[in-house]
Formats: C-alpha cells, sequence, structure tokens
C-alpha cells in the first residue's frame, strides 16, 4: 500500500464514520476523533513482564465520530458490525467484568473504555453520547485494531466530558478495558504507541514505570521501509494461547523469586533453568533475551542506525518461534523468504499464533521482496498475504 493510497484510506475511514453517523442520526457529528495501530518493532511479550518494548504509531486508523445524546445511554455502531449496541451509564458497572459476554466483543472495546474512564475518575455519568467507528487498521494482523478503537474511545470521551486526562492515563484506561471488559490478558504497549505515536520515531517505553522516551528510527534517511506482511491467519488474543504464555511468565518469575521476569538478566538463565521444567525455562528465556534486544536495538539505533539492527530482529523472530512457540508456519515462511529476498531483518510481530511479519528492506526492493513473498505463499498453498509498507505516525487526537 503507498503512502497515497494509506492517506486515501484514512480520508475514506473517517468519511464513512461521519456518512454513518449521519445515517443514524439525521445530524451532523459534534466531532471526529482518530487513533493509529501500531507495529512493534521489538520486544514481544515484555510488556506484561515489566519489561521493554519499542512499537511505533502507523498510519492507518480507526476515526469515530461523536454526537451528544440528551439521555444518560451510550450507543456504539461501526461499519463492521452490523448491529448497534445501546447501553445506560447506571448498567456500566454491573456489566463489566462480570457479564461481559452479555455484550458483543467488538462493543466491549469502547464501551469497556467508557467504564473504565468513569471508574478511573470517579466521575458521574455525564450526558449520553453516540459513537461511530470506521477503520482502516488491518484486524487480525497484529497492528493492534483494539488499541486503536480503544484510543480513538479514550481521546473522544476525554475530550468532551472534560477529564483532562493524559495520555498515559487513557492508555491505562485502555488496558483495563481490554484486560477486564474485553477478557484479553494483554500488557500496556498497544495503548501506549496508541496514545504517545511520534511521527518518523518509535516509542521506548518501560512498561514498569510507564517512561517513554521518543527513539529517531532514521528509516526514511537510510533509505528504508517497514514491510507489513499479513498473513491473514487470524488469532484471537482472549481465547488464544496468549493467555497460556501469561501465566507460563508469572510461574517462572514465581520460580525464580522475583515479581517480573524484568529483574532477571541473561546472567540469570543458567540458575532459572535449574529451577523450571524445560517449557517455562523457554518462556522465560524468550522474554529475558527480548529485553536485552529491546537495549541493544535502541542503542544501536543511535549509535550505528537502522540498517545495524537485522541481526536483533532475525533473533527475535527464533526467539519467538522456538522458545515462546508463538508462530505459525505462514509467519516462518514470510520471514524466511524476506530474509532471502534481501531483508535488512524480519520478524513476527505483534501477540503471535497468526497475523503479521515485519521486514526492514531497502526501499528499492520492496517491490522484489512483495513478489518473493507472494510466490512463496503461492507454492506452499497458503492464503495470499496482504503486504504494505508503514511509517511511524501520531498518536490518538482530534482530526
Amino acid at each position: 500500500m503507498s503512502a497515497a493510497h494509506g492517506a486515501a484510506a484514512q480520508g475514506g475511514a473517517a468519511h464513512g464514520a461521519a456518512a454513518l453517523f449521519r445515517e443514524l442520526t439525521g445530524a451532523e457529528p459534534a466531532g471526529l476523533w482518530s487513533a493509529p495501530g501500531r507495529v512493534n518493532l521489538i520486544g514481544e511479550h515484555t510488556d506484561y513482564n515489566d519489561g521493554f518494548v519499542l512499537p511505533f504509531a502507523i498510519q492507518h486508523r480507526t476515526h469515530v465520530a461523536l454526537g451528544h445524546r440528551a439521555d444518560r445511554r451510550l450507543r456504539v455502531v461501526s461499519t463492521f458490525a452490523p448491529d448497534a449496541v445501546e447501553i445506560a451509564f447506571d448498567d456500566l458497572g454491573a456489566l463489566f467484568p462480570e457479564r461481559r459476554d452479555d455484550v458483543e466483543e467488538w462493543a466491549r472495546y469502547p464501551l469497556g473504555v467508557a467504564w473504565a474512564l468513569l471508574r478511573a475518575t470517579g466521575a458521574a455519568p455525564f450526558a449520553g453520547v453516540d459513537l461511530v467507528f470506521d477503520a482502516d487498521v488491518p484486524v487480525g494482523a497484529g497492528l493492534s485494531s483494539s488499541a486503536a478503537i480503544e484510543g480513538a474511545t479514550a481521546s473522544a470521551l476525554n475530550d468532551v466530558w472534560g477529564l483532562d486526562l493524559d495520555g498515559v492515563a487513557l492508555a491505562r484506561a485502555g488496558r483495563r478495558a481490554e484486560n477486564d471488559a474485553v477478557g484479553a490478558p494483554t500488557g500496556i504497549m498497544d495503548q501506549m504507541a496508541c496514545m504517545l505515536g511520534r511521527e518518523d520515531a518509535a516509542i521506548f517505553l518501560d512498561c514498569r514505570t510507564l517512561e517513554a522516551q521518543v527513539v529517531d528510527l532514521g528509516f526514511a534517511e537510510a533509505g528504508l521501509e517497514l514491510l507489513v506482511m499479513d498473513t491473514r491467519v487470524k488469532h484471537a488474543h482472549s481465547t488464544g494461547g496468549y493467555g497460556g504464555r501469561r501465566v507460563a511468565c508469572e510461574r517462572g518469575a514465581a520460580l525464580t523469586g522475583v515479581s517480573a521476569l524484568r529483574d532477571l538478566g541473561v546472567a540469570d538463565l543458567d540458575r532459572a533453568r535449574g529451577l523450571m521444567d524445560d517449557v517455562t525455562f523457554r518462556r522465560v528465556r524468550h522474554v529475558v533475551t527480548e529485553n536485552q534486544r529491546v537495549l541493544d536495538t535502541v542503542r544501536m539505533l543511535h549509535d550505528e542506525g537502522p540498517r545495524a539492527i537485522g541481526g536483533l530482529l532475525r533473533a527475535s523472530h527464533a526467539s519467538m518461534r522456538d522458545d515462546f512457540e508463538i508462530s505459525v508456519p505462514e509467519l516462518d515462511l514470510a520471514v524466511a523468504t524476506a530474509d532471502r529476498a534481501g531483508a535488512i531483518g524480519a520478524r513476527m510481530t505483534g501477540g503471535g499464533f497468526g497475523g503479521a511479519a515485519i521486514a526492514l528492506v531497502d526501499r528499492e526492493l520492496v517491490p522484489a521482496v512483495t513478489a518473493e513473498v507472494e510466490r512463496a505463499f503461492a507454492a506452499a498453498g497458503h492464503v495470499a498475504p496482504l503486504c504494505f509498507t508503514v511509517r511511524p505516525s501520531r498518536g490518538a487526537a482530534r482530526d
């Protein structure tokens, strides 16, 4: 997908949200807000272990058109689900988390954010709102379409309800919505990238302190593009193997006597090996070594530039494939093919069990690498991948 195509898609999503709002209500929305998806350059499954991550917001966004209501009700509607979902403010507390399954899954994201914001601020419910969504963030590709919904909702409600919360507080509300309202045991990386994203930069995030540092990527100056290879293998964090990996990490931390795997370094792995079964150890080893790879990537970007990080990307994928066991054949094929076709480095990105891989590629090689990946998928009998480039972009904001 070209930059021009991406810009057109974003405009289309904003127009789609506003058009559906007018169709639904017969009125113009009070405003439009949007929030980005994200790509994680490196640092997978480290966030809920209090570790380090290096994501960046992308140009693909979820847009929400908001209108005021005279009652105390929330109504959410989207172009990607057939039915509106409506609930009274007073019922949110009874709904989440105990009765979350009573709500269609996509609607739990925006309704959960509203619930989390009200819980966090202790504010009395405000006047009701209609929220109408459209998006061009690929769903199921590991680009955090869920955090984009959360971020757009949080940004809009923060403004119209006058909550005056900063990006970190809004990210916390998004994480609470995803954990408790949706039931997905994720960390806070996606929400922080969504809220704090900057043009041409990544966010180096300490997931324990939530301290965030802007890191220049230098892709454009180096003539590099980040190619996303969406395998179109769908995953579901709330029902898949994600939760099992998190339990294994908690077990490993308990067995080594630390509060989180963040507190272990590479030098501690020999001791850890003797304290646990092989599967738990390999889960621990991935997190510990991945944390170190994030730190090394930040240092290399600063000292040597983006062409130096290819080996770290490849090592990250091998660790997720062999130690964390969250890859699938389609992801492995995309990574291996991109590497053979001349990528600086490649790895799967996101929670795993499907979704997308990324490859750092010289700009002039993007068509050739894309063609090789498509040929490899066809030869293997896989569904054709969707390949497109992404660029580091701004975080959630009013449009």
